[in-house]
């Protein structure tokens, strides 16, 4: 077996860990400031006169406050002229107007009044509003009910606009959660032993991840063994690890808001002639997707890329199994899921600044799957990786 899977136990590898934190600093005030600055010269482009920024993360790219969305109305509403305005249940002001790190007007609204009502007469007769994509439908309605003459559209050509290429100060914050995440991997690669179950190993991944640093423990887990690696995000009942399986192991964490997502794939135990086989298929369809990134390269190439490879090792075709399921990536921030994506009909040329995840999975049905999964940001000179890719299936770090 691989010196780098097995041999240690929980308590020795947790020991082994320490904070990860240090000298990495959250988003700065003026950053938060040029975002909005951003968003108005978009809007005056788009001939649009407002945006709403409704609980959840573009509130927080935007202005730097993290609420949670509920039935009652949490917004900022951003005029194109750079007015801002804060829409809160007025008994929230004692913990909202602390949290906030941008000046703006704090506007209160009582239980049986409407806030939606509210955010039209901030409007002062101005109709074209850009809505958060985020928003519930019940926001939409409300704010249609109180004006119907609104020409609501969403936000997401502006929202998405900002936030798809990040600043050096994001870069930094995501460059560090990645750290993290991949030093949780080697850490939980060496306590695994047959028998180990799934629900062990998640919670020593949670563990891991506080004792590197992360407040909040694991952002999310997906822990596979044997037959279940063929199922991409799990399966209802998980099995237990047994010798010569295939494992698969998907995590990460935030710091200062970001997100960090890393997946390696390796075989507790001697591998097979297939397993490895297929491995070497993942990590080259892996290899051809960061090759294809290019400044100026429509996202979808990245994924062709990917999927041509392993079409001519006799997968697929297209999405068919066995073969690649799913897209060959996904951009990541704030959010592990948000734009661009590196898919099919996605022509938006990558431009520096974008961050992918790039994890072409193969999934051979009633057999195994193998995801390999790092993240790399683009440049002006090209691709860069966050974290090395795995060398090989006994091998899963450098």
């Amino acid at each position: 077996m691989s010196r780098q899977i097995g041999g240690a136990s929980a308590a020795d590898a947790l020991a082994r860990l320490s904070d990860m934190t240090a000298g990495v600093v959250p988003i700065a005030a003026d950053e938060y400031a040029q975002r909005l600055a951003n968003a108005c010269l978009l809007m005056q482009q788009q001939q649009l006169d407002a945006m709403l920024l409704t609980a959840g993360t573009n509130l927080y790219y935007f202005t730097g406050l993290r609420w949670y969305a509920s039935e009652r109305l949490v917004a900022a509403l951003l005029l194109a002229d750079g007015s801002l305005h804060y829409i809160i249940p007025e008994f929230e002001r004692g913990t909202i107007a602390p949290l906030l790190l941008l000046p703006g007007e704090l506007h209160g609204w009582q239980e049986h009044e409407s806030p939606y009502q509210l955010c039209v007469q901030l409007l002062q007769g101005k109709t074209a509003l850009a809505l958060d994509e985020s928003a519930a439908f019940f926001i939409a309605d409300g704010l249609k009910t109180a004006n119907p003459a609104l020409k609501l559209t969403n936000a997401v050509s502006i929202s998405a606009a900002c936030r798809r290429c990040k600043s050096g100060a994001e870069l930094a914050i995501m460059q560090r959660a990645m750290d993290m995440t991949l030093v949780v991997h080697k850490a939980v690669a060496r306590i695994l032993y047959t028998g180990i179950t799934v629900a062990e190993v998640e919670a020593f991944i949670d563990a891991a991840h506080r004792k590197v640093g992360a407040a909040e423990g694991s952002y999310f887990v997906i822990v596979l063994f044997g037959g279940d690696t063929a199922f991409p995000h799990g399966v209802a009942k998980p099995k237990a690890l047994a010798d010569r399986d295939m494992v698969l192991i998907d995590t990460g964490c935030r710091l200062h808001g970001y997100v960090s997502d890393i997946t390696r794939s390796y075989v507790f135990g001697a591998p097979t002639k297939r397993q490895r086989e297929v491995w070497q298929q993942e990590k080259a369809a892996q290899a051809a997707a960061f090759a294809a990134a290019a400044i100026g390269v429509p996202c979808q190439q990245v994924d062709r890329a990917a999927r041509s490879y392993l079409q001519q090792q006799g997968y697929g075709p297209g999405y068919q199994l066995p073969g690649l399921p799913h897209r060959t990536g996904h951009g990541i921030g704030l959010d592990i899921h948000e734009w661009p994506y590196l898919v099919e009909g996605n022509e938006l040329p990558l431009a520096a600044g974008m961050c992918f995840s790039n994890e072409p999975m193969l999934v051979l049905p009633g057999e195994f799957g193998v995801r390999l999964e790092d993240h790399f940001y683009m440049t002006e000179q090209g691709p860069r990786w966050f974290t090395e890719p795995a060398l090989a299936i006994d091998q899963p770090f450098v």
